[in-house]
């Protein structure tokens, strides 16, 4: 790579501008890091341990049970879960089955998830054990190309006490009744043989992933990413991670082998948490802290507070939301969270404020990023120290990543330093394209200089030291808690409401959330209806983080001569307020 206007003093010391071996299959993580620490801890779950070797053990049986229930090389199999200690067995067992995985939302609705079933073609499901979850997924999968589906139990990897009295008690959730034919995890890994099946893959352009992101128009899309986009993802991490593990100790990258553990606060369905703590965790032979709902406890996050303090993580990936609600905690004064020596803070812009109170309160160091779903998702970084990070801004493009800020109009002209445009990401980790989607191809993908670029969507620009600012948004995109709500997507739904007219959503600030969803709606002629019977009906039918937490009922929605509904009418006046 030439020389880049980031390539300077402010880089981090000893870390690469290039990086090398990372073709190989996503699941050697796993193997590589079984071999050399077999017996060291990889997740942490109510008290109870799971090794590297057990969870490879347990990949392995999963993926010759997914080959004797007729899955091939390039075949769909979904996990419909939260972030349970079966997720990394499963996961990994997948792809060494030679199937692509599709990780989905473990609170949505039947319909969402239905249709991400069908647009992947998914072949298998795992899904939780739940009075809610299970029925869920057995109307989801109704006209899709699911035939198998295995039900996870909590129960499988809780400690044999808590299981047992869990059970007497009936605390441990269960669906009421189960469909014939479906399967039981437990049963599935005892059965199925513990040697590997042999499958080859081709890293660079074999599929390892397909992650759904929504988009201003249409559908949500599947990204479709290699196993080379999270491999050297992760290597990326591990290169520029350059930490003080002890308060006097000088810098040096994330230590191996169980000296670190990660708190999976964020979830594993969603590429942020899968990459920053998941995998990079496995990677690094590190613990992982199993947080399937991070909101737990009276106060929320109560309970995720506590685990801190008794596991004593080192590192946390998060949304400013997680920080927010940290520092906010009206019970922080009563918890140790001093363990914490780095975190990784994306999703949404990081108030400063946020920022200053909770390392204050933790000693730890957070350096802010930048990434998408088509991403893998980690495209830029600020260097983790506080001398040469730079808050406000999203840091410098990772190693063998090159940005350019290019033109609103075409995406293809370069504009020069310190002028806004298009971010556009060249990278290892870009995605291979949105699944079975052309047109979006076409859209987003750009050919500059011989390199292939994906358009953001976000608008920014180069300062004079090389650290990039994120200026405004090209699309309508909605970021609550660091989750992407796409206004189409709640339309959609709002539209198939027998009173509603027509629907507009935008997102307005919220000191809790940082946005939240709007949505204006123009009732049919003669109808009438009240904020709460629509809140109900955005409750059936939407995901929690999608639903607007407001409603403005308007005689006319505004729109444009040619009846396209003109959100930057109604965003603008909210941000008049």
């Amino acid at each position: 790579m030439t020389a880049k206007p980031w390539h300077g003093p402010k880089w981090p010391e000893g870390t690469p501008f290039e990086l090398s071996e990372y073709e190989k299959p996503l699941y050697s993580l796993l193997d590589e890091t079984a071999e050399e620490f077999p017996n060291h801890v990889y997740t942490i779950f109510n008290d109870a341990t799971r090794t590297f070797a057990q969870v490879k053990d347990t990949a392995d049986r999963i993926a010759n049970f997914l080959v004797s229930r007729g899955i091939k090389k390039g075949d769909r199999v979904a996990i419909f879960l939260p972030n349970l200690p079966h997720y990394p067995s499963i996961f990994f067992g997948i792809l060494k089955a030679g199937a692509v995985c599709v990780t989905c939302n473990p609170i949505y609705t039947a319909g969402e998830l239905n249709y991400q079933l069908s647009d992947a073609g998914a072949k298998a499901v795992f899904c939780m054990d739940h009075p809610e979850f299970y029925p869920t997924t057995v109307n989801a999968i109704k006209g899709t190309d699911v035939e198998t589906v295995v039900v996870c139990s909590v129960k499988s990897y809780l400690p044999w006490l808590k299981g047992f009295l869990g059970g007497l008690l009936g605390k441990i959730p269960k669906a009421a009744s189960y469909e014939p034919g479906h399967l039981f995890f437990d049963d599935v890994v005892a059965a199925a043989s513990p040697a590997a099946p042999s499958v080859d893959i081709d890293p660079r352009n074999d599929l390892a992933l397909i992650i759904y992101t929504g988009g201003t128009t249409g559908r949500p899309k599947g990204a479709a990413l290699p196993h080379t986009c999270f491999t050297s993802n992760v290597m990326g991490l591990n290169e520029w991670g350059w930490l003080r593990h002890e308060p006097d100790s000088p810098p040096e990258k994330i230590r191996r082998g169980g000296f670190n553990t990660y708190l999976g606060v964020l979830p594993w369905y969603h590429s942020f948490g899968l990459t920053v703590a998941m995998l990079s965790a496995c990677g690094s032979g590190s613990k992982l802290i199993c947080i399937p709902d991070p909101r737990a406890g009276d106060p929320p996050f109560t309970e995720v507070l506590k685990l801190v303090q008794k596991h004593k993580p080192t590192l946390m990936p998060a949304v400013p939301t997680i920080f927010v609600a940290f520092t906010n905690h009206p019970l922080l004064d009563q918890f140790d969270l001093t363990s914490l020596i780095g975190c990784f803070s994306g999703g949404a812009p990081l108030p400063p404020e946020v920022c200053k109170q909770f390392e204050e309160k933790t000693g730890s160091v957070i350096f802010e990023g930048y990434g998408l779903s088509e991403t893998s998702p980690v495209a830029t970084s600020n260097p983790t120290n506080r001398e040469n990070r730079k808050i406000g801004s999203i840091g410098f493009p990772f190693p063998s990543t090159d940005i350019k800020i290019v033109d609103l109009e075409t995406g293809f002209e370069e504009l020069p330093q310190g002028e806004d445009g298009e971010i556009a990401i060249s990278g290892p980790q870009v995605m291979q394209g949105y699944w079975n989607n052309p047109d979006e191809n076409k859209a987003v993908f750009r050919e500059i200089d011989g390199n292939r670029f994906f358009l953001s969507g976000d608008i920014g620009h180069f300062d004079e030291e090389g650290y990039i600012l994120i200026t405004d948004r090209k699309k309508d995109l909605i970021i609550v808690g660091g989750f992407n709500v796409y206004p189409r997507d709640v339309e959609d739904i709002l539209f198939t409401h027998p009173k509603v007219a027509l629907a507009a959503v935008v997102g307005v600030p919220d000191a809790k959330s940082g946005e939240m969803v709007k949505a204006f709606i123009q009732l049919k002629p003669g109808e009438t209806a009240t904020e709460e019977e629509v809140m109900a009906f955005c409750k059936e039918n939407m995901a929690g983080y999608k639903r607007p937490r407001q409603i403005e009922f308007r005689d006319e929605v505004p729109v444009s001569n040619v009846g396209k509904v003109l959100r930057r009418v109604l965003r603008d006046e909210e941000m008049g307020k």
